[in-house]
Formats: C-alpha cells, sequence, structure tokens
C-alpha cells in the first residue's frame, strides 16, 4: 500500500470564533498544499474563551451551525479527511456541552464522531481546571476507516487511560487533538504519545495548542506525528503552524511482523 501524507495543525485560539475560523482556514489551506490527504484540528479550535462557560453559548446542534458548516466546506473544497478538532455541541444538561470530534470526508460528508470521554481535572498552586464544569462525558470508543485503514480517535486527557486506546481495536493511525496545559505538558505529552504509539503499533498524530491564549491560560503545544517505533517524525514546539508526514503502511507491517506484541497479549 502507497504512503499517504497526514498533518496535525497547531494553533493559539482565542474568544473569537470567526477569528479562529480565518485561522484555522488559511493552516487547513496550508496542509493542504504540502500533500496532506488527511488533516486534523486540535482541541478546543473554534474558541477558547475568556470563561469555561463561553462554549456553552456558542454550542452548535449536531449538523448544523457556522463551525460545522466550515468544516464540511473545508474537507470539500480541499479534498481531505477532516478531522475537526473539537467543537461545542448541544448536550441534554443544561449549562453544559458535549466535547466533541466530528469527521468530513473529501466529500464533505460527516463520517465519525467521537465525545470525550475523560474529563480533565487539575489543581496545583494557583492553576486549577475542571472541565466537568461545563461538559457532559461521552460514552462510546470512536474510529472511523480511512483509505489506509481505521483511524482511532481521542482527545487531549483520553491520552492518559491506555484501555481506552487498546478498545479502538487495530488502527493504522491514532489521533489526539489536544489543549495540554504547560504544566502537565512539559512532563507527560511526549511520553505518553510515544507509549500509545508503541504499545499498539501504529502511528499516533497529536494536533495542539501551542501559547498564550488571549484567557491567560498557556498551552504546551508540540504538535507532532509518532511512528509505531515510537520515534517522533515532526514536531512544531511552539506558535501556529502546520506538522506533516508520512504514514507508511508498509512500515507499520514491517514493526509488528518484527516484534508481535499485538499477536502475544494475554488479556
Amino acid at each position: 500500500m502507497s504512503k499517504t501524507t497526514v498533518a496535525a495543525v497547531q494553533m493559539v485560539s482565542s474568544p473569537d470564533v470567526q477569528d479562529n475560523i480565518a485561522t484555522a482556514g488559511r493552516l487547513l489551506a496550508q496542509a493542504a498544499a504540502q500533500g496532506a490527504r488527511l488533516v486534523t484540528l486540535p482541541e478546543y479550535w473554534p474558541i477558547m474563551g475568556m470563561a469555561d462557560t463561553d462554549k456553552v453559548a456558542r454550542a452548535e446542534r449536531p449538523g448544523s451551525g457556522p463551525i460545522q458548516d466550515f468544516l464540511a466546506g473545508q474537507a470539500r473544497e480541499l479534498g481531505i479527511w477532516l478531522i475537526g478538532g473539537t467543537l461545542p455541541l448541544v448536550s441534554a444538561d443544561a449549562g453544559k456541552v458535549l466535547n466533541t470530534t466530528l469527521v468530513y470526508d473529501p466529500e464533505g460528508r460527516s463520517v465519525g464522531r467521537y465525545d470525550k470521554i475523560h474529563l480533565f481535572g487539575f489543581n496545583k498552586g494557583t492553576e486549577s481546571y475542571d472541565e466537568a464544569r461545563t461538559i457532559v462525558p461521552g460514552a462510546t470508543v470512536g474510529s472511523f476507516e480511512a483509505p489506509f485503514g481505521r483511524v482511532g480517535m481521542s482527545i487531549c486527557y483520553d491520552l492518559r487511560f491506555p484501555e481506552l486506546f487498546r478498545a479502538m481495536g487495530d488502527c493504522t493511525l491514532i489521533v489526539v487533538p489536544a489543549a495540554f496545559t504547560y504544566t502537565t505538558g512539559l512532563a507527560h505529552w511526549e511520553v505518553l504519545l510515544r507509549a500509545r504509539a508503541i504499545e499498539n503499533q501504529c502511528y499516533v498524530l497529536a494536533s495542539a495548542q501551542g501559547g498564550t491564549h488571549p484567557n491567560g491560560r498557556r498551552t504546551f503545544g508540540h504538535s507532532m506525528l509518532i511512528d509505531p517505533w515510537g520515534e517522533v517524525k515532526a514536531v512544531l514546539p511552539e506558535g501556529e503552524g502546520v506538522v506533516a508526514g508520512e504514514i507508511d503502511p508498509d512500515y507499520l507491517a514491517k514493526v509488528r511482523e518484527s516484534l508481535p506484541a499485538l499477536k502475544h497479549r494475554t488479556m
């Protein structure tokens, strides 16, 4: 099977949805110009509000809204598989949203969805986060079939729960849209991404927020592509931009043949 170029977009999103849409459009075009056939946006790309509740006011219903219209249009116009980072979707709980990844094929059709299961909570000194205040957790493992194989879906804090990645099954690629804090990212981001690639013997494409946002939050960045041996093939430390690299199914097969760890599993 031939190689496929994939890309991760890194952003430093603001509270302004239209500004973020304009930035995302420019970076998606850049990724497509580099030959990417599959591109992922980061977590919270449409809005990083001044308060956690800001995203509730911009939540869309599945299938309609300016954020979803933009994603479908970009996938169709650029002819790419587009993994739409995350956007807020309306939930059944008043005052809360679902933090959702939507997938669009090159015709602009919605072909996959994953609602973030694990909600981030962190409290250390002056730094405190509690996603459960404004987000309802998902309950279903997400994956979809791309031309080069199965793609597993995770979001940010999910990275710390390897059982979710096992539940995705045999994946060629796993994507991780994220907005890791600088504190936790500096300590754990790369080692966790590499571990997920190594133990699942697949490619991992992580698309991050990367900089200091208008709300004062600092995210770690370091969007990257990692191969099935755990080697970082491309990385962007901070700031907005694009990370691109190749998925090589033949190399993946060789890794699994030389070290058949997935076949050696007993539980």
